[in-house]
């Protein structure tokens, strides 16, 4: 399978030669039908529209055509990050605080590997959440994420509309 942190080392500056933040690189598939997938983001609206996508892979197949890191045939998938994107960063954890989400860790922590919360924050490199079933807070350090999402709410819907619907298609019915 491919070096991630390799990989990342790659796409991040063509990334960043767009003004995009690089979410996630991932692989999937496995051998029959491995898949690398990006997720990017402007910083500013935290999307990505299809022009972003188109241009940041030419510019990622162009940089792995010549470094060829992935000995393996490969698609390549670009793409926002979702609605009920993955929490990848630690700046991630304070950007969407006071949503929901649901975290797996890496080694079991006070008897939870897997929990649902609310996010309350970042301090010190350790991520506060209060548990969605009990209330009580629980702390652990980012170091031991394996894996985290944002859960689909009436809340994060509100908050991720897009800021703009300019250029959208619109159904507009008369009546006969």
């Amino acid at each position: 399978m491919a070096d991630i942190a390799l990989l990342t080392r790659l796409i991040e500056p063509e990334a960043k030669a767009l003004g995009l933040d690089l979410v996630r690189v991932a692989m999937f598939g496995g051998r029959s039908d491995p898949t690398l997938q990006v997720m990017a983001e402007r910083p500013d609206t935290r999307q990505l529209d299809i022009s972003d996508c188109e241009a940041l892979s030419r510019r990622i197949s162009e940089v792995l055509d010549a470094e060829d890191p992935i000995e393996e045939a490969y698609r390549l998938e670009v793409s926002s990050p979702g609605i009920d994107r993955p929490l990848t960063r630690l700046q991630d954890f304070t950007d969407w605080a006071g949503f929901d989400a649901r975290i797996r860790l890496a080694e079991e922590i006070d008897g939870r590997k897997q929990l649902d919360g609310r996010l309350n924050g970042v301090a010190d490199g350790t991520i506060e959440v209060t548990l969605a079933k009990s209330g009580e807070p629980f702390v652990f350090p980012f170091t031991s994420l394996a894996s985290a999402k944002l859960l689909l709410t009436d809340a994060l819907i509100k908050a991720t509309a897009p800021l703009s619907t300019e250029g959208a298609d619109r159904i507009i019915e008369k009546e006969a």
